[in-house]
């Protein structure tokens, strides 16, 4: 059976649950959207929930940003949505229209304790702040952008996919 994910903005105005077979916080992404939107060195932590068990209260204190990327000069709109709460900022979770099935709730939205990850995978190294020092494990992996490796397969090879 899939684990109950429980989570809620910082000012209370958003409470959201979920679904996931994949509940280990594992990725680490250090990129610009990330770091920019969650704050600090970045850190955003994504796990995967089943979109079809979404439920949430508090759906109109509720925006979506999709950001800006630019590559090699050209500029357009993620397709990834990103909720967050207008009143208080928190991230809440992320979904793309390309992938209908899932919902990535950010990890620090999660009030449900979260198992703890026998290793990390450290992403989008390649646009890290300059000040930021990331903490390494010996068992964890570094990628300058996305690993192969997809959520799900990270759990599953591990033995850590939840039934």
């Amino acid at each position: 059976m899939p684990m109950s994910l429980r989570g809620s903005c910082r000012c209370g105005s958003v409470k959201f649950s979920v679904e996931s077979h994949t509940p280990y916080p594992y990725q680490l992404c250090y990129c610009s959207i990330c770091r920019k939107t969650a704050g600090g060195g970045g850190y955003a932590i994504n796990i995967m929930g089943d979109a079809d068990t979404l439920t949430v209260e508090g759906e109109a204190a509720i925006g979506i940003y999709r950001a800006e990327i630019v590559e090699d000069g050209v500029a357009e709109r993620s397709e990834g949505r990103r909720h967050f709460c207008r009143n208080c900022a928190t991230a809440l979770w992320m979904s793309d229209p390309r992938w209908p099935e899932l919902v990535h709730p950010f990890a620090s939205a999660i009030d449900t304790d979260l198992p703890k990850p026998p290793s990390r995978v450290h992403l989008m190294l390649r646009y890290k702040a300059s000040w930021v020092e990331p903490d390494i494990g010996p068992d964890d992996r570094v990628f300058d952008e996305y690993p192969e490796q997809s959520i799900e397969d990270w759990h599953r090879s591990r033995g850590l996919w939840i039934d």
